[in-house]
């Protein structure tokens, strides 16, 4: 079997009952328990159900307070938690998989809500590479500043203030040490349609970092000079290139998790 390395599930504002019944079942049945080494959660779980089914799907379960978390609205005289099921969430965190460091927030803190110039000041204070954030509902890979925004939308399709249409969407990334490869979910018209970025972070050394030449040539990236390979510390190593359409669940999830 091919390795795909590290594959960690990327999603979050399920707000299940409150919003939305359940996950997609067409999601669900992608969703193979213990293929995926972490899973991500941007928060709004919506019930502690939620989250034990979340443990059930990789060993690493990582999660973040959302605005409308159920932990937040739990009546003093509910039973107390388990000894695996947490009484509140953070409301930032930083999970080192492969060579990337992957901040983790809401994004109710971020003000305009999904700024990019907002969000950079969140990638910044956390010092991670890539920046995982919700509250939005609509999903996006964004390149910014040489760094990397993810938003993995709402798996469940949940209403929002923000946008009058949601589509259901997850994502999934492959992460090989400096290489990651994003996959996006989303429930369009009843079939899952999936887009994929592709990135890479190489550091040069001595807080200088080169881009990987190698993996632009191979995308048909190409630069007139080569001191155009080299950026200055203030700017990550990441090199993306974007490539969107349809594919088959087989090809991608199922092909990766089997």
């Amino acid at each position: 079997m091919a390795n795909f390395g590290e594959l960690v599930l990327v999603l979050g504002d399920l707000h299940i009952p409150h919003r939305a019944n359940a996950i997609p079942e067409k999601f669900k049945r992608m969703l193979v328990p213990n293929k995926m080494q972490h899973v991500i959660c941007t928060g709004n779980l919506g019930s502690k159900d939620q989250y034990e089914d979340l443990r059930n799907l990789a060993p690493n379960v990582h999660v973040v307070c959302g605005d409308f978390e159920y932990t937040n609205t739990m009546p003093e005289n509910a039973a107390p938690p388990s000894s695996t099921t947490p009484s509140s969430f953070p409301e930032t965190r930083v999970v080192q998989v492969g060579d990337f460091r992957i901040g983790v927030v809401h994004g109710h803190q971020i003000v305009p809500w999904g700024d990019h110039m907002a969000l950079s000041m969140m990638r910044r204070k956390l010092g991670c590479d890539i920046l995982v954030s919700g509250h939005t509902h609509k999903n996006e890979v964004v390149e910014h500043e040489g760094y990397y925004h993810i938003n993995p939308g709402s798996i469940t399709g949940a209403y929002s203030c923000v946008t009058d249409v949601v589509t259901p969407s997850f994502v999934l990334l492959a992460v090989q040490g400096s290489k990651v490869v994003c996959y996006v979910y989303e429930l369009i018209d009843g079939e899952v349609d999936v887009s994929k970025t592709e990135f890479t972070k190489t550091i040069a050394g001595d807080g200088d970092i080169l881009i990987d030449e190698a993996f632009l040539l191979a995308h048909n990236v190409t630069f007139k000079t080569s001191s155009q390979l080299l950026l200055q510390a203030q700017v990550i190593g990441v090199a993306g290139m974007v490539v969107s359409g349809m594919a088959t669940v087989g090809q991608i999830l199922l092909g990766l998790v089997k």
